[in-house]
């Protein structure tokens, strides 16, 4: 477990960093918040946009739009350090975290000259393609070194003059320790799942990741193999039946890899003739949102219930001068409730609400405060939450494609002692349709799935958990219930699974958050 630093919200970032002028950029993918230049922060959501139509178009895959809702929320920060503060681990230069509803990823403005160190630019595209395989392919198994490899291999992305983008660049920044030995010869780097790697393999993971993900899409000896590799995963079988059962003997490609590592690479150009970038929307933020922004992505990255009152007590000095304010208040209703002020949080709800009747984070916390009281008085009137439920009912009318409200309303039922309605069930799996990439939604709904003896959806929704490199204590319950699926006890999975943690959260580098959200 890494240690948690404690830190005061305000003083996390740059200082005078509050009284900045913030802008936000708006896109059909993305929603990037900077205080940099207008200019340049148009120019970097155009490209994350041009990222994402690129490598749509290059993998034949349908350009389908997202609700406003299901976009990825990007904090630009000042420096490296934020990111690791932020992240609690000095080695992270970069994170994302996949929720529904609120979806984020954090970068520095600077991380290295992208040549020999790993970018800041790198860092969010290697992110966001994570964000986008669990997006595209939500029930598709993925072992780690193929996460990760796959990831590296779009994260050098290249943005030509004439609009093009460039893919399958070298990470100079692995060069080293892919030239400086084989830390993961193949079988190792094939079986990696459930292995305890050192620093030097946890590189080789995403380095050798890298190599033969590019060697399998460009080296030409080996064709259709990585797919029946995947089909053998997604079959259920074990990884060193499926990887010799598509790749042969495992010392042989060894050696291909390791000539291939000293070759030139390839690369393949989508000419911006393929796709189309839409317009990229510019907003100064208003001074109350810019006055909290700071907490707001302490609050939003995670809290704890060390950390949550000293977080709120720096929202209602940065949101005392804006009562008016929507932004301003809903930072301080979220920050309010991880720190068990419900009335507060209600009432900051209340007042966003009345600033902006279609604020949808307001209703959400306002919704959440009444059930947080309702549950500590142990309130299972059906008065009480029937109120409770017209407040979600309202937040899903303003947008009915947010998971957020969904999820709430099938929370409701458990909350208050009911079990979950048909409309509550379909409502959650709707859900988990729009933000599949939320590994505690997945995990709930496989657990209805179960409920409802649908073993077949159940083991669907928990076979990427199984293999997800960021979330080990997740992936090792996911196994368990999916051997107790195939072993044909369907009931013992549910008790198992109900009497499990969620799991923690670890990210690409060592993150390790239990938030309060």
């Amino acid at each position: 477990m890494i240690r948690r630093i404690v830190l005061s919200a305000l003083a996390l970032l740059v200082p005078g960093a509050a009284h900045a002028d913030w802008h936000e950029a708006s896109t059909d993918h993305f929603v990037v918040y900077s205080d940099d230049s207008p200019e340049r922060l148009e120019k970097f959501a155009t490209q994350l946009e041009r990222f994402d139509k690129a490598l749509r178009a290059m993998r034949r895959l349908a350009n389908e739009p997202v609700g406003e809702a299901n976009r990825v929320t990007v904090y630009v920060v000042p420096r490296m350090g934020t990111v690791a503060r932020l992240a609690g681990n000095d080695d992270v230069a970069g994170f994302y975290r996949g929720r529904a509803g609120g979806s984020m990823a954090v970068v520095p403005r600077y991380a290295g000259s992208g040549e020999l160190d790993l970018s800041a630019q790198a860092i969010l595209l290697h992110e966001y393609t994570h964000h986008l395989m669990l997006s595209l392919w939500p029930h598709a198994a993925f072992p780690s070194w193929f996460i990760e490899g796959y990831a590296e291999f779009h994260a050098t992305a290249r943005f030509e003059k004439d609009g093009a983008v460039a893919f399958g660049l070298a990470p100079q920044y692995r060069g080293y320790g892919l030239l400086a030995g084989n830390a993961l010869p193949a079988e190792q780097l094939l079986t990696a799942e459930g292995r305890k790697l050192n620093d030097e393999q946890r590189d080789g993971l995403y380095g050798r990741g890298w190599l033969l993900t590019h060697f399998l899409t460009f080296g030409g000896n080996r064709p259709k193999q990585l797919a029946t590799y995947l089909d053998a995963i997604n079959s259920g079988k074990p990884p060193l039946e499926a990887a010799t059962g598509a790749f042969g003997d495992l010392k042989t490609l060894d050696r291909e890899l390791e000539r291939y590592k000293r070759g030139t690479f390839q690369g393949r150009t989508v000419p911006a003739s393929y796709f189309t970038v839409g317009p990229v929307t510019i907003r100064k933020l208003t001074p109350g949102e810019a006055a909290t922004m700071d907490v707001r992505i302490v609050s939003k990255n995670g809290v704890n219930d060390k950390t949550a009152p000293g977080v709120y007590a720096d929202a209602r000095k940065a949101a005392a001068p804006f009562p008016n304010d929507p932004g301003a208040q809903i930072v301080l209703a979220e920050t309010a409730y991880d720190a068990d002020d419900y009335a507060e949080a209600e009432a900051a709800a209340d007042r966003a609400i009345a600033a902006n009747p279609k604020a949808i984070d307001a209703f959400v916390y306002k919704a959440m405060a009444r059930m947080a009281v309702a549950a500590k008085a142990n309130d299972q009137s059906k008065e009480t939450w029937s109120a409770i439920r017209k407040v979600i009912a309202a937040a899903n009318r303003l947008d009915p494609n947010d998971p957020e409200p969904l999820m709430l309303f099938y929370r409701s039922f458990a909350e208050s002692g009911q079990a979950p309605t048909k409309n509550a069930r379909l409502g959650l799996y709707r859900a988990y349709e729009l933000a599949p990439q939320d590994r505690a939604l997945r995990m709930n709904a496989a657990a209805s799935y179960l409920q409802e003896s649908n073993l077949p959806l159940a083991r669907e929704l928990l076979k990427p958990l199984a293999y997800d490199p960021h979330s080990r204590g997740m992936a090792k319950v996911a196994a368990e219930l999916i051997a107790a699926i195939d072993a044909g006890k369907g009931a013992e999975a549910l008790q198992r699974l109900e009497g499990q943690p969620a799991g923690e959260e670890d990210g690409d580098k060592g993150k390790d958050k239990n938030d309060k959200k």
